[in-house]
């Protein structure tokens, strides 16, 4: 459905790009903890399960490397509370 979702290394974010707007779930790293601070979904790009993309890329992202997360962002907070399958990441 998405286009790819890119990994910001240096902005600490995974974005997508489309329609000329970008799309992106910010994060801080620190000692095996990541924190999902926000998630930006423009509103030319709403409704369209971008955000929900981006949490399940980033949960992703935090299992492979064995990071613990902290979702501050409210949204990545209500996506792990109605999939239980990420429960074991948080912090």
């Amino acid at each position: 459905m998405l286009k790819t979702i890119q990994h910001n290394h240096e902005e600490q974010r995974f974005e997508v790009h489309l329609e000329g707007h970008v799309g992106y779930m910010s994060y801080q790293l620190k000692d095996g903890v990541i924190e999902y601070d926000h998630t930006i979904v423009p509103r030319e790009l709403g409704g369209r399960g971008i955000g929900s993309e981006l949490v399940k890329y980033g949960l992703a992202y935090a299992r492979i490397h064995h990071l613990q997360v902290i979702p501050t962002c409210s949204f990545v907070s209500a996506y792990i509370d109605k999939h239980e399958v990420y429960q074991d990441l948080l912090f």
